[in-house]
């Protein structure tokens, strides 16, 4: 079976996601962890207080592509409805550790 390509739209280099709908309470984040670890990827995810999921995250290419394509369907019991993509600014890149994480709730 082929595997599907990823879109162009994503930037080369680190993303900084948004998620919106049905996110929290539902695994998500543990989730995310899971799959950012089984695909290489390092970074962080965090509960935001407007009910978002919010991720910053890098590897290779193909890492990238495949947590993104994740982050839009998300875990069983979720229901994303909008995911914002932008390349993660300088502040961002420099919290990406050397593992994927979990970050305490931010308050927006």
């Amino acid at each position: 079976m082929p595997v599907a390509q990823p879109r162009q739209e994503y930037h080369d280099g680190p993303l900084r996601v948004l998620i919106h709908g049905r996110v929290q309470g539902v695994g998500f984040r543990e989730s995310m962890i899971y799959e950012a670890m089984r695909l290489g990827a390092r970074g962080w995810v965090r509960n935001r207080t407007d009910t978002t999921v919010e991720a910053v995250f890098d590897g290779n290419p193909t890492a990238r592509a495949s947590l993104l394509a994740w982050a839009r369907r998300g875990p069983d019991g979720a229901r994303v409805t909008e995911v914002e993509v932008r390349a993660a600014n300088a502040a961002e890149i420099a919290s990406i550790g050397a593992q994927f994480t979990r970050l305490p709730t931010a308050r927006v």
